[in-house]
């Protein structure tokens, strides 16, 4: 159960995205995924959620393909893609109302996800009226409504300031303990606070793939790792 990869391999003209890489991430895992600009990590991430078709290869979502069994895979992964694409115009509730009837969630669980991600203080607002750090819980909210067993993070502080970071932190913490989580990341501090494992990407290839204590061991600290292996 989790995520198994196989093979995986992504073209875009004559650049390999995703040059045959395979790994597998056990159900409860939180995984760093790391690599500089341009090495394939929201291609990756896309492919296991669906939203973009490999060249060649297999993902299987506990034990379900995701090429030929896109419903019951996506029916278990929560996204939150890098941009975090919101309707402005919508209020919190409204917009999560949306997201949940197309999932068949009660409206019981739309209050309770409010009060999970600590957007209770502004749910009142429209999107558009909040701050960085509040559209990213309302991000969050989207991911986790379903209650999905695998949630998939693509820079999920990105423009925060260091407060909103911590909070954003917290949140993400509490939700790894119940879920399988692939968090991807420029900011090392992340990763060492929240994952258990890094895979890091270069060039559409894997060049390591650890537990986060042998990262340590192994290196002064993970930006040292990140350096001495992309360069």
């Amino acid at each position: 159960m989790g995520i198994v990869i196989s093979s995986l391999s992504k073209n875009y003209g004559n650049q390999k995205a995703l040059d045959s890489i395979s790994f597998s991430i056990k159900s409860g895992e939180v995984v760093g995924l790391l690599g500089p600009n341009g090495a394939g990590k929201s291609t990756l991430m896309k492919s296991v959620t669906g939203a973009i078709i490999p060249d060649g290869g297999e993902i299987k979502v506990n034990e379900f393909s995701v090429l030929n069994q896109p419903i019951q895979t996506k029916k278990l992964i929560g996204f939150l893609p890098e941009n975090n694409p919101l309707y402005y115009e919508m209020y919190i509730r409204e917009y999560l109302k949306f997201v949940g009837n197309i999932r068949n969630e009660k409206k019981e669980r739309i209050e309770e996800v409010i009060k999970k991600v600590g957007l209770t203080p502004e749910s009142h607002k429209k999107i558009g009226q909040l701050s960085k750090g509040y559209k990213q819980r309302v991000g969050l909210a989207q991911a986790i409504l379903s209650n999905p067993e695998i949630l998939i993070l693509d820079e999920p502080t990105n423009g925060l300031d260091p407060n909103q970071i911590l909070e954003i932190r917290e949140v993400i913490r509490e939700i790894g303990k119940e879920k399988t989580v692939i968090l991807s990341t420029h900011i090392m501090q992340e990763v060492e606070a929240l994952c258990s494992r890094v895979i890091l990407l270069n060039k559409g290839k894997i060049v390591s793939d650890s537990p986060i204590e042998e990262f340590k061991g192994q290196y002064k600290n993970l930006e040292e790792a990140f350096h001495t292996l992309t360069s």
